[in-house]
């Protein structure tokens, strides 16, 4: 009798092992448990009343590295070639980038000639951060704080024309406001850039979160090469990736980023269908309400109202959720995966009529928690007029718009805070120690981006399986 794999969470982590676990030459049976209605996750497309989509959580995949070539891939496997709108690298939203600062959008250098010269909001040129990063030394501690990595690597305070408001990263496409402010009339590069980075990626503060989790290719970069320039440039290109035509297709046009044209939505609308016909059980509105091993060290998966058995069981789930299903005798496993935390982000789409797209607006994390820890009310009216006020102020977008979806994400992306490498690896010593047939997937991990997700998914199933499945 085969073996039984359950996967809990029908996000995208547990779509793609639910995937790769199908495609194997001997498959395993696979059941994939989610627990509300639907699949997706936090992928969730709607079409508006005048047919435009709106992306109720990411709106862009990037294609760049082997993460991206692999999920363009997948996009092949399914089908979906005809139906990807790519960004290309001469369009308008692929070309420019945005700091907003002080009450006004600054445009970041682009080119050899805008590091050269003071780029506002920077009152240096970008070319000395770049000069002296080469000639620190490398760093010592296992780990630090993005602000804290940055500040010791690109040095020194860069003196603002203004006092700044507000700090995100825009595109012509979208808008990102994660609300700051800054006391001081000067910030360094630390304080500004990678901070709004943090912001625009995880939702989070730079001051708390990890460069090792967060930001790995860049601490990599700094032990292998002692400087990160130096390790981004003679790394480059070493990860071998696969390759399509329309990975071919991206290259040559340098896609900045990707989507569907029925919206994202359809990449795991695409994977359920595959799922179905490789005989895939999907059991939708099944919460876990619990997991305990049985003699024979086979699982027991305790649903609403029923239970199933596992020889084994990927966990797609997030981790402070699955820290709740674990048994008694996992306590110490429990401990670590609670305290992987995560942020709620509240996203706003705005339609303005004889705009070509709705304009998307994040707001959460830090700002998020201090309003909710000031017992306000958290409303759709609050979030809305947080958004106009941005495109209003940031995109010139003065006049009402003629609609508006508010979708809130509660605890929807984990924080990677200083030492959240010793969690992982607490973790994964804990399973092997005790050949716990568990393995962990999703976004608490070890990436929250899409591709990051979706390559999580496939190395779980190449870990169960252990072998790669089949193209």
């Amino acid at each position: 009798m085969g073996r039984t794999v359950v996967v809990l969470g029908g996000g995208v982590s547990g779509l793609a092992a639910s995937y790769h676990l199908s495609r194997a030459p001997c498959p395993p049976k696979v059941v994939l448990v989610e627990g509300s209605e639907r699949l997706g996750g936090w992928i969730r497309s709607v079409r508006g009343p005048n047919g435009a989509i709106f992306e109720l959580g990411p709106r862009g995949i990037r294609p760049a590295g082997a993460l991206g070539a692999r999920t363009l891939l997948l996009v092949s496997e399914l089908g979906l070639d005809s139906e990807v709108l790519p960004v290309r690298g001469d369009h308008p939203a692929a070309q420019n980038r945005f700091l907003y600062v002080g009450g006004a959008l600054h445009a970041l250098p682009t080119g050899l000639r805008g590091l050269l010269r003071p780029s506002p909001p920077f009152s240096k040129p970008l070319f000395w951060a770049g000069l002296r990063e080469l000639t620190k030394p490398r760093g010592k501690e296992p780990d630090e704080t993005v602000h804290s990595f940055a500040q010791r690597r690109l040095g020194p305070e860069v003196t603002l024309a203004q006092r700044p408001q507000t700090s995100s990263l825009l595109n012509q496409l979208q808008s990102s406001l994660f609300k700051s402010t800054t006391p001081s009339l000067t910030l360094k590069v630390a304080s500004l850039a990678m901070d709004s980075l943090c912001r625009g990626v995880f939702a989070g503060n730079s001051r708390e979160l990890s460069i090792r989790s967060c930001f790995p290719s860049l601490f990599q970069a700094e032990q292998t090469h002692r400087s990160v320039l130096l390790g981004l440039l003679l790394g480059a290109g070493r990860t071998p990736q696969p390759d399509s035509a329309l990975i071919r297709q991206a290259l040559a046009e340098r896609w900045s980023q990707w989507s569907l044209r029925g919206g994202l939505e359809m990449l795991p609308q695409a994977l359920e269908t595959h799922l179905t016909s490789r005989g895939v059980s999907v059991l939708r509105g099944q919460p876990v309400c619990g997991l305990s091993l049985q003699a024979e060290g086979r699982w027991k998966v305790s649903l609403r109202d029923s239970s199933l058995e596992a020889d084994h069981v990927i966990s797609a789930i997030p981790a402070s959720v699955l820290s709740e299903l674990l048994p008694a005798e996992a306590a110490p496993l429990a401990r670590a995966l609670s305290a992987i935390t995560a942020v709620s982000v509240a996203v706003v789409n705005l339609q303005y009529q004889g705009a070509h797209l709705p304009v998307q607006v994040m707001l959460g994390g830090s700002w998020l928690q201090t309003l909710e820890a000031s017992g306000c009310v958290l409303s759709q009216e609050l979030f809305q007029q947080r958004a106009q006020e941005a495109a209003a102020t940031q995109l010139g977008l003065k006049e009402l718009p003629s609609h508006c979806l508010v979708h809130l994400h509660k605890n929807c992306i984990p924080q990677y805070t200083l030492g959240h490498w010793q969690k992982l690896e607490s973790a994964r010593q804990f399973l092997a120690a005790h050949r716990l047939p568990l393995t962990l997937a999703g976004a608490s991990y070890e990436g929250v981006a899409v591709n990051d997700c979706i390559e999580s998914g496939r190395q779980a199933a190449v870990s169960v399986l252990g072998t790669e499945p089949n193209s």
